[in-house]
């Protein structure tokens, strides 16, 4: 109950504080900081661990958004069939942080990150091969990070359970990365 009462307080005070300033939802503007703003106050689990959590929520969302986005746009039938891959299995994993962030109190970011938006946005206004190839490129930088990122977590994290969900979900990003790796490849 005193965790419930500390994040609710974590929670109202950044409200207030962001109510103060002319933005009218500062949490669009950042919302990964704010989360970790939150879990900095309330301290739900260790540092490292609602880091990680912060980090991998955002980087889910984007790739699931970036999904959607390839299996309108994607030319190429194994680019759409990548895409289709990432929002199943992406929003799996989504589901399965959101479900243990919120029995651990872990404040996740509601939305993308602002940089993470322009991403999209950039890519969103590419077509054709030249679409396919730059998401593709984009696949494999990001699984290249998430897969040193989660592999990190899977042996480095204090919250066993954060450790256990990051070591679960790696193999299904080793597959992502090399899928990706090979769909680039096979692009040129």
């Amino acid at each position: 109950m005193k965790k419930i009462s500390l994040l609710a307080t974590a929670v109202l005070g950044a409200w207030m504080l962001s109510s103060c300033n002319n933005n009218p939802n500062p949490q669009s503007e950042k919302p990964v900081d704010s989360a970790q703003d939150i879990n900095e106050t309330a301290k739900p689990v260790d540092n490292n661990s609602s880091e990680f959590a912060v980090k991998a929520a955002n980087g889910g969302m984007m790739e699931v958004q970036m999904g959607k986005l390839a299996q309108e746009k994607a030319m190429n039938p194994r680019v759409k069939a990548f895409a289709t891959m990432m929002v199943n299995d992406h929003s799996k994993a989504n589901d399965e942080l959101k479900e243990l962030a919120g029995k651990k109190n872990i404040a996740l970011p509601a939305e993308l990150s602002t940089e993470t938006k322009d991403h999209i946005d950039k890519l969103s206004k590419k077509s054709g091969k030249d679409f396919d190839k730059d998401y593709m490129d984009m696949m494999v930088d990001d699984h290249d990070k998430d897969v040193k990122e989660f592999d990190h977590a899977a042996n480095n994290l204090q919250d066993a359970e954060l450790k256990s969900w990051a070591s679960k979900t790696l193999p299904t990003l080793r597959t992502h990365q090399d899928s990706a790796k090979a769909i680039k490849s096979s692009l040129k």
